[in-house]
Formats: C-alpha cells, sequence, structure tokens
C-alpha cells in the first residue's frame, strides 16, 4: 500500500462530475484511499486547473464546492508551487522537452518527488513516462 497518493486534476474532475466517464473509478479510488487512510497529495495548480474547467462546465457554484470539499477534507493535503518546485518542474520540461507535459503536470511531479510520493491518482499516461505508477486499488 503506497504511503501516500498524488491526486492529479483529471481525476479531481472526474470524481466531481457523475457524467464523467472516469466518474466511477475516480470515485472508487479516492474513497478507497480514504477508507484506508492514505494521505492524498495534490497541488494548488492542480486546483486552478479543476476549478476553471468546473466553472466554466459546471458554473459558479460547483466550482466553488469542490474546492471547499477539497479543503476541508482531513484527508488532502495541497501543497503551493514554491521557488524550488517551480526550479525541478523546469527540469523535468527540460527532460521531457520532445513531450506534451504541462507545467502543472511537469510541478506535480516535482512535488511526488520531493515528497517520496511514487503512485497517483489519474488518468493521464505523463504520470507514467516521467516514472511514476498509478494507483490501481484492487476492487
Amino acid at each position: 500500500m503506497p504511503a501516500s497518493l498524488f491526486v492529479d486534476s483529471g481525476a479531481w474532475l472526474a470524481w466531481f462530475s457523475a457524467r464523467d466517464g472516469g466518474h466511477h473509478e475516480a470515485d472508487r479510488l479516492i474513497r478507497e484511499a480514504i477508507r484506508r487512510k492514505i494521505p492524498l497529495l495534490t497541488t494548488d495548480l492542480v486546483l486552478a486547473e479543476v476549478h476553471r474547467l468546473l466553472l466554466f462546465r459546471a458554473g459558479i457554484k460547483p466550482a466553488a464546492a469542490a474546492l471547499d470539499v477539497i479543503d476541508r477534507s482531513p484527508s488532502v493535503a495541497v501543497h503551493f508551487a514554491t521557488a524550488p518546485l517551480h526550479r525541478e518542474a523546469r527540469g523535468w520540461l527540460a527532460r521531457f522537452h520532445d513531450q506534451v507535459i504541462s507545467y502543472t503536470d511537469a510541478t506535480s511531479f516535482a512535488l511526488m518527488t520531493s515528497r517520496k510520493c511514487k503512485v497517483a491518482i489519474s488518468f493521464d499516461h505523463d504520470f507514467v513516462l516521467a516514472g511514476f505508477s498509478l494507483w490501481e486499488a484492487e476492487p
């Protein structure tokens, strides 16, 4: 069992949207992590992506409610981009200069490395490309 799990924007979006094709899997994985008391990590940049997409897809109230749920959860730690994370993210972007990897994902990789988090709840293959694993909790 992993010591912690990083939650990417795609997983959060799927969890908050019952119409999302990944909703059931995101719901299962996040609930299982919480049940097992595995700490969940994410970044302010991931939350910015989640808020923006929910804002334009679902509206002001659902976007705000999603942030409230994450902020209130004792299972989730939100880490903020710092100058050292920025430098590390730039290193990830340089390492994968020929791949389409967002700055948000590169910052996520930097945080995961600094926190020794090797596993993510994500539907994004970039995490595997960067050497991390995707969590597949036993049903």
